[in-house]
């Protein structure tokens, strides 16, 4: 059987994991991909592959119909089409399809012996049904592929799988211009909506969970038209300040943001580092880079950092940030931590020209905390420890670039390498 599936999906056939989940907007590929590299699987070597969803009420349902058309369309005649299975007659790999729903549950008993098992539409997965699909899926070797387009934040199967680095998962988004086979009438279609509905838009087909930006104090439209920013007259005059957010708990990443002016340059995460690898290498990126100002979050464990850099000799250029202290406009902010993160969103909404680097996470990260208010009408933001719970992770990447927000004031950067006012862009160039 000779197939050529997108670059993307290779994974598929080529790595060994427990987990794979492709997710994404429409027009992506996942469902011919997935069917294609099933169909490789069950041609080469017996394969018992099942095909679940949350709700089957028949085979009408399932992928059943897809990949016996991919079946019909690759001219596979050794495969036998019944009306509930599909088996391979040569090597006698199969074809299963169940519905994972409450009353169907018991069923998932039967998929023990599964070698693959592919979850279709996977964001409407219960979590009841995960946790008794997931420890069902046992036998050495057994994989369990995953296909979504994100409905919710909070996806039970986005939770279990996509908010840890685990090196039995691997995490793909695929969306429209990642496929070469997609249609061009397709992609008129995006353009279209893009223009007309950004929000909509990134929903469709950009795979994004659908906004809540009622309760969210930064939406997903401002992100990503900061990744298609363009940022003019930037030049080395402009300081580069770091925002440093030290991971607090176990599964947090210490989180570095450089940015300059309206242009975020790049983030660099770690993990399970104390505060002395930390100081070690913040030290270093000062001397390397030249840095103008390091703001570091000293609410937790970046005290100790704070401390040591500041004993190094570094205190002219490390400025400790208590996210819970006084903010410098306490009569519309509770507390430094919504000034910085409200400084942010007016920073993306600002101007065209700024510019974020699309990496694994920002989305997520940014569009995190809840906003509210408190009795006196200032703003607040969902506790950290909140969005741990609710979501499953920590925005460490978003804090970080709140951080290099601690100073409104361009002229005290400027005062730091001896720069000039008149030599920036403009005022705001730095907030």
């Amino acid at each position: 059987m000779k197939v050529e599936l997108p670059r993307v999906f290779n994974e598929l056939l080529t790595s060994n994991a427990r987990y794979k989940m492709y997710y994404g907007g429409r027009a992506g590929g996942k469902s011919f991909a997935f069917a294609d590299a099933l169909l490789i699987k069950a041609t080469s070597k017996k394969t018992l592959i099942a095909c679940v969803r949350e709700v089957q009420n028949s085979i009408k349902d399932s992928v059943y119909k897809l990949i016996v058309d991919r079946i019909s369309y690759y001219g596979l005649k050794e495969y036998k089409i019944y009306e509930d299975r599909i088996v391979n007659l040569k090597n006698k790999s199969k074809f299963i399809f169940k519905g994972l729903w409450e009353h169907n549950a018991q069923n998932i008993k039967s998929l023990e012996g599964v070698d693959i098992c592919w979850c279709e539409e996977a964001q409407k997965i219960s979590k009841k049904a995960w946790e008794i699909l997931d420890p069902t899926i046992r036998k050495n070797g057994a994989e369990i592929w995953l296909s979504l387009n994100r409905e919710e934040e909070n996806d039970p199967v986005w939770k279990a799988l996509a908010l840890k680095d685990d090196e039995d998962v691997i995490l793909r988004k695929v969306n429209f211009y990642d496929n070469p086979y997609c249609p061009q009438n397709m992609k008129k279609l995006a353009q279209k909506m893009k223009l007309e509905n950004y929000e909509e838009y990134l929903h469709i087909w950009e795979g994004e969970p659908r906004s809540q930006a009622v309760n969210h104090l930064i939406g997903r439209e401002e992100i990503y038209k900061a990744f298609e920013g363009k940022v003019a007259n930037l030049n080395n005059f402009v300081p580069l300040v770091l925002g440093v957010d030290v991971a607090r708990f176990g599964d947090d990443k210490t989180a570095i943001c450089f940015r300059r002016g309206r242009m975020v340059e790049k983030f660099l995460l770690f993990e399970k580092l104390d505060v002395v690898q930390v100081a070690y290498q913040v030290s270093g990126l000062i001397a390397e880079f030249r840095v103008a100002k390091v703001f570091i979050d000293i609410g937790g464990c970046g005290a100790g950092v704070y401390d040591i850099l500041v004993n190094n000799g570094f205190g002219n250029e490390v400025v400790g940030v208590n996210f819970g202290e006084r903010a410098e406009n306490s009569e519309r902010y509770v507390n430094r931590r919504a000034e910085m993160w409200d400084r942010v969103r007016e920073w993306l909404k600002s101007s065209s020209d700024v510019y974020l680097p699309k990496i694994d996470g920002i989305v997520e990260d940014l569009t995190a905390p809840l906003k509210m208010y408190d009795a006196l009408g200032r703003l607040q933001l969902e506790p950290k420890t909140e969005i741990k719970k609710r979501l499953g992770k920590s925005p460490d990447i978003g804090d970080a670039l709140a951080l290099t927000f601690a100073l409104k004031n361009v002229e005290m950067l400027c005062n730091v390498r001896g720069i000039k006012k008149n030599e920036y862009v403009d005022d705001n160039v730095y907030f």
